[in-house]
């Protein structure tokens, strides 16, 4: 897949996309590092000399140093990181704030946006005394900035452009994840597949893997496998419930035609900035199946088209899942290992992912084991589960010279905790950190100009309307209903012929059609025989008549 330049990639509602240069890192006021103390020991681990992204200014002793700038390596970013802090420390501007750094780079972005409240990324950020107070606590020079941007719905569940994969493309390892099946059913949608790849059937929806399914192990469609397994009805049955029930989550808006290119998430703006690709999740907040889906059919889309890269510069491509735990509450053993793999892997392709999320228990242990880079903000202990969690939390950080447990419990909105690999691969120490000020929007766009944004892209065409050509569904109906009118026909042929059969039956006692009358009939039916007939016997009458006109007449 190749990056586009397209100068109508994207641009934020409200504003035109300045053709400017990208932004590049803001020094810090001083060399990190300088002086002596813990400060400047802390500081020297985040002297890197490549590129790096500016987080904010060092926190010790309860003051904030503003020579003594936190960064994290540009290179290392395909090493994924973990956002998490509790509710209001500031976890979603974090991410913004990143986000916004990765563009100015040239790096394209990927945020998940569940709530609603990222897409001000597309639009210059409001001046005010706080955004002031903020910049000038940290030495970062603030300037109202909007990046270019994309918005993305599932399937078009909401504001977006529509994203939707086909069944076919899915592929039946995912979809047997994605409905918790076990071998042998996961072996049996194998063949399901394998019918449908051999026969022609496209598998472009869930009604078309629905028919398929049902064709198999009707009367007509259970020889088709029966030469290599068959499918009994069980797990047909079995099969059909799952996807009802997947359905019943929303994922038939998912899956159709036209199919989404994830190549357009590794695109850069006419001005080299990344594009930022904003994927729309308010409508499916209660669909975390759905969510999933798409996560695990996005990655691994990714990871089999991308070819290996190592360690890049810059990466190509950075995600960001907010609120995370939604993907893993619930989640099947098999999803958790897709991800856990996936995760580790993908970092080869230059990917990274990114999990914002409450704590980092939220992560499962193996996912969590692949994050090397973590921005902490602060943490609540009001119950003893908090309590145990906040103990958790801090046995996940390397040693250092703060008390974290007392230092996670006291940092105010926007300060954060952060440990992330140098360009070595070894982590950093740990440094309290004050954040800078995200230079975008901090808050959703009004919904008029979010409207405006979508249908103005490029891609609106493109992807915005459903296609439902003929694929496995159709051309199963279709065929099922030839076969239908086929019987009708040949039920009709058979009560026809047995329609005549009868009449034939019958006509022997009735008689054809009779021609004209004879003289010897006329004389017969004339009423002067009728009467001589009726004045003799029964038996004279019979003889009389023989003798007149010899045998009855063939029935014809």
């Amino acid at each position: 897949m190749s990056e586009s330049t397209d100068p109508d990639a994207a641009g934020p509602p409200g504003a035109a996309v300045p053709a400017r240069p990208p932004v590049p890192a803001e020094p810090a006021a001083a060399a990190p590092g300088a002086g002596t103390g813990p400060a400047a020991e802390i500081a020297a681990g985040y002297a890197f000399t490549g590129l790096a992204l500016d987080l904010g200014a060092l926190l010790w002793d309860g003051a904030c140093l503003p020579e003594h700038q936190i960064r994290i390596p540009l290179s290392m970013l395909n090493r994924h990181g973990l956002v998490a802090g509790a509710t209001g420390t500031g976890k979603t501007k974090t991410l913004q704030l990143v986000a916004e750094q990765l563009s100015a780079q040239g790096v394209p972005v990927f945020l998940a946006d569940i709530k609603g409240d990222v897409s001000g990324i597309c639009a210059p950020g409001v001046p005010g005394d706080r955004v002031a107070r903020r910049a000038a606590d940290v030495a970062q020079e603030w300037e109202p900035t909007g990046y270019p941007s994309e918005f993305y719905s599932l399937g078009g569940l909401g504001t977006g452009i529509p994203v939707r994969a086909t069944v076919t493309a899915f592929g039946p390892v995912l979809m047997s994840k994605v409905l918790r099946l076990n071998q042998t059913q996961e072996q049996s949608l194998g063949l399901i597949f394998h019918y449908a790849d051999a026969k022609g059937l496209e598998l472009v929806d869930l009604k078309d893997l629905r028919a398929v399914t049902a064709f198999l192990v009707s009367d007509q469609g259970k020889p088709e496998l029966k030469g290599i397994g068959g499918l009994s009805a069980v797990t047909a049955g079995v099969i059909l419930r799952a996807l009802t029930a997947f359905e019943q989550q929303g994922a038939s808006e998912f899956f159709g035609e036209p199919e989404f290119d994830t190549a357009e998430f590794l695109r850069t703006a006419a001005d080299g900035r990344g594009l930022v690709s904003v994927l729309e999740l308010p409508a499916v907040q209660d669909k975390p199946q759905l969510f999933s889906t798409f996560l695990m059919w996005l990655l691994a889309d990714l990871y089999a088209d991308l070819p290996e890269v190592g360690d890049l510069e810059r990466p190509k491509l950075v995600f960001f899942f907010d609120e995370a735990h939604l993907l893993f509450n619930g989640a099947s053993k098999a999803f958790l290992e897709s991800i856990t793999q996936t995760v580790r892997l993908i970092r080869s392709k230059g990917v990274g992912v990114f999990f914002v999320t409450q704590t980092p228990k939220d992560v499962p242990a193996d996912v969590l084991a692949q994050l090397g880079n973590r921005v902490q903000h602060a943490l609540r202990a009001f119950t003893p589960d908090d309590a145990k969690a906040l103990k958790a939390t801090v046995r996940t950080f390397p040693r250092s010279g703060y008390d974290l447990e007392e230092l996670l419990t006291g940092l105010g909105t926007g300060e954060a905790v952060i440990t992330v690999l140098s360009e070595d691969g070894a982590p950093t120490p740990v440094a309290a950190t004050r954040l800078r000020a995200p230079r975008s929007l901090m808050g959703p766009v009004d919904a008029a100009a979010l409207d405006r944004a979508v249908k103005s892209s490029p891609l609106y065409p493109r992807y915005a309307e459903p296609v439902d050509r003929e694929s496995a569904y159709e051309k199963i109906s279709a065929e099922q209903a030839a076969a239908e009118a086929a019987a009708e026909r040949a039920a009709a042929a058979a009560e026809a012929g047995k329609q005549a059969g009868a009449a034939g039956r019958a006509g022997a006692g009735r008689g054809a059609p009779k021609p004209d009358p004879s003289l010897a009939e006329q004389v017969v039916g004339s009423g002067l025989f009728r009467s001589l007939a009726r004045s003799v016997g029964t038996q004279l009458g019979r003889e009389i008549s023989r003798s007149l006109f010899g045998t009855a007449r063939r029935r014809r």
